[in-house]
């Protein structure tokens, strides 16, 4: 499976790797990422995690192979996710508590954004105060 890696001796810190096929949990479902997205806390991961180490954190794909304790989506649905690490690998265990299905009209490319942006607008809205009319800008 290949992945992007910290890599201090690269020059833009960051290298493709062959790396092994991830162990699900039981808990966990196997995903095929299919597009993910960056945002701020994973830039400032890439300058205090180790060699080696897989960033991502907004993922979506397909799941690979449901999670063996029979809990969250079947082989095959389309999934967002919010990961700690390893989202910018082909392939990622994911737990099944931090799966959402996806509908089959939000495109992957569109529905990377919601793990951490999405949340953090979420986030804000909820304790944004009372907001019926005023403007917000997402």
């Amino acid at each position: 499976m290949l992945a992007l890696v910290i890599s201090s001796d690269s020059a833009t810190g960051l290298r493709i790797a062959e790396l092994a096929e991830p162990q699900a949990a039981s808990n966990e479902a196997l995903v095929s990422v299919h597009a993910t997205s960056l945002n701020r806390g994973e830039l400032r991961l890439l300058t205090i995690r180790p060699n080696g180490w897989i960033p991502g954190q907004d993922i979506v794909g397909i799941v690979e192979r449901a999670a063996a304790d029979g809990s969250g989506p079947a082989a095959g649905t389309r999934v967002a996710a919010l990961v700690d690490q390893a989202g910018w690998a082909e392939r990622v265990a994911v737990p099944t508590d931090r799966l959402a299905v996806l509908p089959d009209d939000v495109s992957f490319a569109s529905a990377a954004t919601l793990p951490v942006a999405g949340t953090t607008a979420l986030r804000t809205l909820r304790h944004g105060g009372d907001l019926a009319g005023q403007q917000v800008l997402i």
